[in-house]
């Protein structure tokens, strides 16, 4: 009798250690998964994660942690959670033709992981857009978006400056694109009235401004690294600004990189964010044939039509009678040692490809941008911060997402190998979730397939 009471409170005891903690409610449950949070290197293994209304509910060890019926279970064993990332030089179709495009690119930045985007060429439309992703009625990355574009052209006095500004603050845009040609009077305005009116400005420098001269007026980011390289020419040399060439590759030969660091010292003290770009300079203006890379596997979900218009806009490059290939690969060489010279200083880094441009797909290009970064001494660590905590430092909100931590927003990534080992794992993941809705890695392939059979 002693014994079968002994057998019955061992029996009971094992019942109760295996279900240690509370029975917790979900609607979806990532189970035994390696978790890297960004709050730093650590990757916890082994735990289960809860998702509860769109956001992160739980995160504790696999063993402790009870999931109550009905919640969607992900078996991650093997596998490796993190935040998911942002395309912070994005571009969005405009509705002229039809919805059809712009969701087809919304989901080609999801398939990739990417679960943010900052649109760096706005209209009116995407402020609507911006607010049917927010309330799920499109699937889509976060959106922020500029206004329409602020460049010489569309603001020719100051006037116009001050008149622009103020609507466009007016109308809900989250910041401001500069595009090039904006004169220093002009510029001086839109800077003025941007900050009296409290809104940010961002994208290119003009060659009338400079970029010194941008780095004083405190750019929310300078994009493509813009006006870097004609800042390290010498005063000493005079040459006309207007003849850089593309991003300033004319005056590579005669940029003084020992112009570096006061660069980059000025970039760090004025708090000025970069997107550096730097794959799809490589792509565009590097001496790989242009038929190669529209080989590459990405392309196949891009019209043939565009497609062939940026074969022809990378051959018009190569057979221009003046291009210089040893000039190009020196050009982006210097850009890269720049990028480093400026992540090594702790200038803000933002990771960012400019989609869909020149052979730069949504989604897959920013894959090709993190090789880059890695290429120019950026650790894999560090370019997944550039893509996850500094975007929600850099717009202010570190409370929603960026890290997976409990209480933000359930914008992950589930892949199949530890990308700190090796940033290529950030390849093809096996599922996304975006504000808390799955997309299982199978789902993600099935709408890629149907996006590649219509062209």
């Amino acid at each position: 009798m002693k014994s079968s009471l002994t057998f019955l409170l061992s029996v009971l005891f094992a019942t109760i250690s295996g279900c240690s903690g509370n029975v917790e409610e979900a609607d979806f449950a990532f189970t035994h998964v390696n978790v890297i949070t960004m709050e730093n290197e650590t990757v916890l293994k082994d735990q289960t994660v809860l998702i509860r209304d769109g956001k992160i509910a739980k995160i504790g060890a696999a063993v402790d942690i009870n999931i109550k019926g009905g919640a969607t279970v992900i078996d991650g064993r093997g596998k490796y959670l993190i935040p998911g990332i942002s395309e912070m030089h994005a571009h969005i179709p405009g509705n002229q033709n039809g919805t059809e495009i712009v969701e087809e690119t919304l989901f080609l930045y999801l398939s990739n992981g990417i679960t943010l985007i900052r649109g760096m060429l706005g209209q009116p439309y995407h402020l609507t857009l911006r607010e049917q992703v927010a309330k799920g009625d499109v699937l889509g990355p976060r959106i922020y978006t500029s206004g329409p574009s602020i460049n010489g052209n569309t603001v020719r006095s100051v006037e116009e400056a001050q008149a622009k500004v103020t609507a466009q603050k007016e109308a809900g845009y989250d910041f401001l694109k500069l595009h090039p040609g904006l004169t220093r009077e002009n510029f001086d305005a839109v800077v003025a009235t941007a900050n009296e009116v409290g809104i940010p400005y961002a994208g290119h420098v003009s060659t009338g401004v400079g970029v010194r001269r941008a780095i004083e007026a405190k750019y929310a980011s300078i994009d493509h690294v813009d006006g870097y390289v004609e800042g390290l020419v010498p005063s000493s040399i005079r040459v006309n600004p207007n003849t850089n060439g593309f991003f300033g590759v004319n005056f590579t030969d005669i940029a003084d990189e020992n112009l570096i660091p006061e660069l980059v010292n000025a970039t760090k003290a004025a708090g000025v964010w970069i997107v550096p770009t730097q794959a799809m300079m490589e792509r565009w203006i590097g001496p790989t044939p242009a038929a190669e890379i529209g080989n590459d596997p990405e392309m196949q979900y891009i019209n043939p039509r565009i497609l062939n218009n940026w074969i022809r806009t990378k051959d018009n490059i190569l057979n221009n009678s003046t291009y210089d290939a040893d000039q190009a690969n020196k050009f982006n060489a210097l850009r890269r040692k720049v990028i480093g010279d400026m992540h090594k200083a702790g200038v803000g880094i933002l990771l960012g490809s400019d989609a869909p441009q020149v052979f730069n797909v949504p989604g897959f290009s920013i894959q090709r941008e993190m090789d880059a970064m890695f290429r120019s001494g950026m650790s894999p660590y560090e370019i997944l911060k550039a893509g996850t905590v500094n975007p929600a430092i850099y717009f202010g909100d570190e409370n929603l997402y960026g890290m997976v931590k409990e209480g933000l927003s359930a914008d992950l990534i589930l892949l199949e190998a530890n990308p700190l080992e090796n940033i290529a794992n950030m390849k093809d993941p096996a599922g996304v979730m975006v504000r808390g809705e799955w997309l299982s890695g199978e789902f993600i392939a099935k709408r890629l397939e149907v996006i590649a059979n219509r062209y």
